[in-house]
């Protein structure tokens, strides 16, 4: 990453872990550094613009960066006028004070211990694979549904389900046209002993995220893979 992301705070810092795990994400980098290379706050409309995507994808990027404490958020009507008539104040995005630091390539125990801890505390209690399968799912479906809610097109949740990916840190890659590659996996030391579970674990989520964004035309498969991820995310 940029010497800007310097280290300010001890590498395992949970909330530096999640910030790591938006900028892994390629047009939000992007988009990322478009603003902290600006002298003035940059608007949605002039970010989508200088990288080439849509607006309301430009807002979904820059209002994730914010909630993390990545950029700050400021309003300016940006006619210069003021008074009835002059028009609502625009968001504008500015660099943060926040300086985190780097781990590469990203690593999501966290989540991993969430999963777990749910499916112990289930019901059943059995807190096997299966157990850990279905708190997966669960927790996938909801990242889903909350794709699902923000996006009607088809072609914006499944941006936003590889978008969601990368935040998870399995840097989704298109290999063609009907394939994704995760090339990372997020919990890869904990797959070096429990290769099966985390496996099960890994397809469960991405499948979950599937089901719950309504992405009927793609699907989660598993596979031997020695240097990423098991899970590959394929259309149907």
């Amino acid at each position: 990453m940029a010497d800007d992301v310097s280290t300010a705070r001890a590498a395992d810092d949970p909330d530096d872990l999640s910030a790591i795990a938006l900028l892994a994400e390629p047009v939000r980098r992007r988009l990322y550094d478009l603003v902290r290379a600006h002298a003035t706050p940059v608007g949605r409309e002039e970010a989508a613009a200088a990288t080439g995507i849509s607006a309301k994808l430009a807002a979904f990027h820059l209002d994730r960066l914010a909630e993390a404490g990545l950029l700050d958020v400021t309003y300016r009507r940006l006619t210069g006028r003021s008074g009835p008539g002059a028009g609502r104040p625009a968001k504008l995005y500015e660099p943060s004070s926040r300086r985190i630091s780097v781990s590469v390539p990203p690593t999501n125990y966290e989540l991993a211990s969430h999963l777990m801890a749910t499916a112990l505390t289930g019901r059943g209690g059995d807190g096997g694979p299966a157990a850990v399968a279905r708190a997966a799912t669960s927790y996938g479906r909801v990242l889903g549904a909350a794709i699902r809610a923000q996006f009607r097109s088809k072609r914006a949740r499944r941006e936003a389900l590889l978008t969601q990916l990368a935040e998870l840190g399995f840097e989704p890659h298109q290999e063609t046209p009907d394939r994704v590659v995760l090339r990372n996996c997020a919990f890869a030391e904990l797959a070096a002993s429990h290769r099966d579970l985390v496996c099960g674990m890994n397809s469960a989520l991405v499948a979950g995220a599937i089901e719950g964004a309504e992405l009927s035309t793609l699907r989660a498969v598993g596979g031997p893979a020695e240097t990423t991820c098991c899970v590959r995310v394929v259309g149907r």
